[in-house]
């Protein structure tokens, strides 16, 4: 069989862009004090949100151009009614080679076996801790026990892979690293460490917060041996290993101490229709007006295609200018 060209665009500095991240709202359950305040953020306006067919024309036009991942975030992307019919929608678009959903795992239960009959091939669940009292302290939201119901659906409906998400914040939720690389002994789990980044201006992020992975896998390997795992289907930039006779990995994401940028193939469209093409920068290319304006294909690519060519070489974290996001996670998009 003929192998099919690849036409994925490439940026100014000849990263291939191939990975749409898509919010389909900006509404979430949970209440993250590092996300935004107790009270929630202001809503977009129902009419502003994306509409399915938008969604739908937006991602067709990417993939017409080379894309071929596509990922589904929030906000809380389980929120958005007909979630389910989306991803049925979106799974059966020609061209796109993966399909898979951000969640905080809340409404997970509910959803994972339609989820997984409508298309999606796996998921990632938000979890910063295993204590169901620091979860309440974390999210405002005593929910724990429907997000660990909800790993336990995901596992069921064989979503593969399942992953931890785990931001690391150093006097908050350090004291349990070991239990969450226990949680992969008997399970398929793969969790993820993902350094605290400067997410929101409403985040009290300081360096001093910021867990280094390489310290913290030197700690892991004080008590468990770790092998290298090859690189496999969704794994980004995540660096994996499998604890020695455990079912499940672990993995290491540096955005802070070991910048990645160089490899970054992805950009961002916010639920409101906007596209970033660098979490890092409050720069934006509104895409909505094209999407509802009755444009063509051609013309809705060619429009991300010169919005790619506007992606920074790389973000600021260390440079004097640097300043966070001026919009919540919610409102920009996982």
């Amino acid at each position: 069989m003929k192998k099919k060209k690849d036409i994925a665009p490439k940026d100014n500095f000849l990263r291939k862009i191939d990975y749409l991240r898509v919010s389909v709202t900006d509404r979430c359950n949970l209440r993250c004090s590092y996300c935004m305040p107790e009270d929630g953020v202001p809503n977009i306006p129902h009419s502003s949100i994306m509409s399915f067919e938008d969604i739908e024309l937006l991602v067709r036009s990417a993939i017409s151009i080379g894309f071929t991942k596509v990922r589904l975030t929030g906000g809380e992307p389980l929120v958005r009614k007909g979630i389910c019919d989306l991803v049925r929608i979106i799974s059966r678009i020609e061209g796109l080679n993966d399909l898979s959903l951000t969640t905080n795992g809340v409404l997970l239960s509910e959803t994972a076996k339609e989820l997984k009959d409508a298309g999606l091939d796996r998921v990632n669940i938000s979890l910063d801790t295993l204590k169901p009292d620091r979860f309440y302290e974390i999210t405002r939201r005593d929910l724990f026990n429907k997000v660990i119901e909800g790993i336990d659906a995901a596992l069921e409906a064989r979503l593969d892979p399942v992953k931890i998400n785990v931001v690391l914040i150093r006097g908050t939720n350090d004291d349990e690293i070991e239990d969450f690389v226990e949680i992969t002994r008997e399970r398929p789990l793969s969790v993820r460490f993902i350094e605290f980044m400067p997410i929101s201006h409403m985040s009290e992020w300081t360096r001093k917060k910021v867990i280094p992975s390489s310290d913290l896998k030197s700690e892991i390997q004080k008590r468990y041996q770790l092998i290298p795992l090859p690189e496999k289907k969704g794994s980004g930039p995540s660096e994996d290993y499998q604890v020695k006779g455990f079912s499940g990995s672990v993995g290491f994401i540096t955005p802070v101490t070991e910048s990645f940028c160089e490899k970054c193939n992805r950009i961002r469209v916010t639920s409101d229709g906007r596209i970033r093409s660098c979490l890092f920068s409050d720069n934006e290319h509104d895409i909505l007006p094209l999407l509802r304006g009755g444009k063509d294909i051609e013309e809705i690519a060619d429009f991300i295609r010169k919005s790619i060519s506007k992606k920074p070489m790389c973000h600021d974290i260390d440079s004097v200018q640097f300043r966070s996001c001026q919009s919540s996670m919610s409102k920009i998009g996982g």
